[in-house]
């Protein structure tokens, strides 16, 4: 397991690398996730973002986005003029060619990962190593369940 010299908070193994967003810089700005851990089927970044500043607005060419908010309170406004309040756990996804400005509305710095890619989903390529099904097909019960109760309680209060 080696440490990148650009990155020395990462560490690789053979097929996959683990850090912390820390081990990819400090302060406000840009995280480059691709290069830190050596994604090469998509683009993507973590973007740390103070209070009261926004990214100015921004579309792309080819690549949708999908944004994974994971601290903070952010807005997005779009092309159309809509504006969308994101919280802790928000998502927004937006074609390449949709204007979007993004500004941090709350008080704490905003921390999200912004996803790029585009030619489509793979469509569901996963696989069991051998040994281990029962405990995948298990977590699969479990959260098929709590979907249900969840779906469930929703009927009954609505």
């Amino acid at each position: 397991m080696a440490a990148s010299s650009e990155y020395p908070g990462i560490t690789s193994g053979e097929g996959y690398a683990v850090g912390h967003l820390e081990d990819l810089g400090e302060g406000p700005g840009f995280r480059k996730v691709r290069r830190g851990l050596d994604v090469s089927a998509f683009g993507v970044n973590a973007i740390v973002m103070p209070p009261g500043i926004e990214s100015g607005a921004h579309y792309h060419d080819e690549q949708e986005e999908l944004y994974f908010l994971h601290r903070g309170t952010i807005e997005m406004e779009f092309g159309d003029g809509s504006v969308h309040r994101l919280h802790e756990g928000g998502l927004a996804r937006v074609d390449a060619a949709t204007v979007r400005c993004i500004r941090n509305v709350g008080d704490v710095d905003a921390v999200y990962l912004a996803v790029g890619g585009k030619d489509g989903y793979v469509g569901r390529d996963g696989r069991v190593p051998p040994g281990e099904e029962e405990r995948v097909r298990v977590l699969h019960d479990v959260t098929s369940s709590a979907r249900t109760s969840a779906g469930e309680s929703a009927k009954a209060s609505g």
